[in-house]
């Protein structure tokens, strides 16, 4: 299981702490420190289009119009803190954020 957040957000610690709790061992990938890779962001892309950018982010409000219109990829890649998160792949299955869905897949329920 790889695990994409960054170690400051709340919802990653309370989904990383879940995910531990329920047996996984999750390989967290801080985006902030780590970085994305152009595989994964290609990835991450092609899973999740332009809802992998997190928009109600401190980096969004940050951005000027023009930036904000910019591709999601090069979004991304120039801002890795817009991602929306945790991602986790496992299994090749891969989810964004911590709704009640997702917690499902992972948590039963």
């Amino acid at each position: 299981m790889r695990f994409f957040s960054l170690k400051t957000c709340d919802t990653c610690r309370k989904a990383r702490k879940a995910l531990v709790a329920a047996g996984y061992t999750p390989e967290v990938i801080d985006v902030r420190a780590d970085g994305l890779s152009a595989a994964d962001l290609a990835t991450i892309i092609a899973q999740f289009g332009d809802t992998a950018v997190n928009r109600a982010s401190t980096t969004w409000r940050g951005l000027s119009d023009t930036e904000k219109a910019a591709d999601p990829a090069d979004l991304l890649a120039a801002h890795p803190t817009l991602l929306k998160r945790p991602v986790i792949e496992h299994n090749d299955l891969w989810t964004i954020g911590w709704k009640a869905d997702v917690q499902a897949k992972y948590l039963g329920g």
